[in-house]
């Protein structure tokens, strides 16, 4: 499975690393992915998330059954 939030979309970003002589080489800057189980009542049943920590921020925001809304909307499986 690729590195992705499942709420936000947020993927891994590609950048320099850049040492104190200034030679540049390629780094990976990853999402700060958390596995999450939420409770749905309208699906009657608990869904394990891979959510970043703003996907989460997300989640207690809105609410699990505005974001599960909106997964299936897009087709997101879980």
């Amino acid at each position: 499975m690729s590195a992705h939030c499942q709420v936000t979309g947020a993927r891994p970003q590609f950048g320099k690393r850049v040492s104190h002589s200034h030679r540049r080489t390629s780094r990976r800057f990853n999402p700060n992915l958390q596995k999450k189980t939420y409770d749905v009542p309208s699906l009657g049943r608990r869904v394990t998330l891979t959510v970043s920590a703003r996907g989460i921020k997300v989640i207690d925001a809105r609410g699990i059954e505005a974001v599960v809304a909106d997964m299936r909307r897009r087709g997101e499986k879980f």
